[in-house]
């Protein structure tokens, strides 16, 4: 490598911390130099590791320690609360930096297009997590009003939201949950909820994991239909799924062996229920101005991995609808996007422009490059191929040199403090990563739950953010 490089990450979250990580240790590897800042559009990093996972997963958000060491090491600097499109133009990025990644991942629910899917008590999940992950920008409320609920998807967000809406909020209280959403769930009616997927139980898009704990979550009964598993029977796609995969193997038998558990069997005794519905697809969401009813059509595999339907169509009275179907990105303004995949166009993570030409200096990693889809280990491949192209291009002198003389690195932050963006720093984060911890320490457990021991406590809106980031980055420094 003949020259020191600057390069913009946008995105905080684990593809773009990934991304930054990979980058310092390849050009370091080939004797350059390299100086990294790292833009988050919220004042506090972690993206959907903070703000998208379940609190009753500390497994998956132990997947924070590693990212905060790599933050730590101080060879990436994190300026929060800045949003590029907003207080930013990648213009101005792009004449200041020597390359520029865009790892903004996917924020928003993917839509599903049936009729009444707009009636008040229709969700979008994406927004359900935000509020139990106690997202700055939401509100603090939520209306838990439903007897019923349908969560429409087959995926791991399907499940976690399930858990959640059926899940005793004293389970919870060990978490970082929020304390306004316990206060939510606890005045929740709920009894049962109905998770619907559209093909058979041998193509459920879970982890054995998540799976597994459904069966573990205190008075919830998991309630599963023989009927659909017969209507699945003689699927040569699932059975070839089964014979490969072993996961698929596991799952498999977790969900047979409810079949026979007493929830199933109508001898359970819990308060709620938790049923699990496969092969079947929603047609129509009705109600006199919200949600009532939710209609499916029975389907059957047709043997290659699709289900078609079979005219056959079931309702269900229920008074909220969730829709698990998936998440997609959301469009950066002057960055190439195509709209019907929800991505930036790239080849190995080069940006490409309208003609299919790699963009020099533009790259992409993580969902907003490949879709929402893979686990988060999967991000760090992701970002390896792209790092490695870029690396290369630099190598070939594919990437010119900033307009800006930006060498000392301060100018960012004058740009910024011009402006009056109030950003945030690694520094600051420790401030409020403390402030939160405090909170958690000095928590004081209802009469019904004493003894509760919590390690943070997650209630902070944006503003207060970044105010005690900004405080707690001078008492830090």
């Amino acid at each position: 490598m003949t020259r020191s490089l600057r390069v913009a990450i946008v995105g905080a979250g684990p593809a773009g911390i990934y991304a930054g990580n990979i980058l310092r240790r390849q050009v370091a590897e080939q004797g350059g130099e390299v100086a990294i800042d790292l833009f988050e559009s919220l004042p506090a990093p972690y993206g959907l590791i903070r703000y998208g996972v379940a609190p009753d997963h500390p497994r998956i958000k132990g997947i924070v320690n590693s990212l905060h060491e790599m933050l730590d090491a101080g060879d990436i600097r994190l300026i929060g609360n800045v949003e590029v499109g907003r207080d930013l133009e990648v213009g101005e990025l792009a004449e200041r930096y020597d390359a520029v990644i865009f790892a903004t991942g996917a924020l928003r629910d993917a839509p599903l297009d049936i009729p009444g899917i707009e009636l008040a008590g229709s969700y979008g999940a994406a927004d359900f997590v935000a509020w139990y992950d106690g997202h700055p920008d939401v509100p603090r409320t939520w209306p838990l009003e439903a007897q019923s609920i349908a969560v429409i998807g087959n995926g791991n967000v399907a499940l976690d939201v399930a858990r959640v809406l059926a899940k005793h909020p004293k389970d919870l209280l060990s978490t970082d949950v929020p304390a306004n959403v316990v206060e939510g769930l606890e005045a929740s009616p709920v009894t049962d909820v109905h998770v619907f997927g559209r093909r058979g139980p041998g193509h459920v898009k879970f982890t054995p994991i998540e799976l597994r704990e459904l069966g573990e979550v205190p008075d919830v009964d998991i309630v599963v239909y023989d009927a659909d598993f017969e209507r699945a029977e003689g699927d040569a796609h699932a059975e070839a799924l089964h014979a490969s995969n072993n996961q698929v193997k596991v799952m498999t038998r977790t969900l047979n062996g409810w079949r026979t558990s007493p929830g199933s069997t109508g001898e359970g005794s819990a308060s709620r229920r938790l049923h699990l519905h496969f092969l079947q697809a929603p047609v129509e969401i009705s109600g006199d101005g919200r949600v009532e009813n939710i209609r499916f059509e029975l389907t059957r595999p047709v043997g290659d991995g699709t289900v078609e339907g079979t005219g056959e169509f079931v309702d269900y009275p229920v008074q909220a609808v969730y829709r698990a179907v998936g998440y997609a990105s959301s469009p950066i303004r002057d960055v190439p996007f195509d709209e019907k995949a929800a991505v930036i166009p790239n080849e190995g993570g080069r940006v490409l422009d309208a003609s299919g030409s790699p963009i020099p200096g533009v790259y992409a990693t993580g969902w907003i490059k490949r879709g929402p889809v893979g686990l988060i280990g999967h991000t760090k491949g992701d970002a390896l191929e792209t790092i490695t192209n870029l690396v290369a291009d630099a190598n070939e002198g594919v990437l010119t040199a900033p307009v800006v003389d930006a060498a000392d690195g301060e100018e960012i932050f004058e740009l910024l403090a011009s402006r009056g963006v109030e950003y945030t720093t690694w520094q600051g984060w420790l401030g409020l990563d403390a402030h939160e911890r405090g909170l958690g320490e000095s928590f004081e457990a209802p009469e019904q739950y004493a003894g509760v021991v919590r390690e943070r406590v997650k209630v902070v809106p944006r503003e207060e953010q970044v105010a005690i980031s900004r405080d707690g980055a001078l008492a830090l420094s």
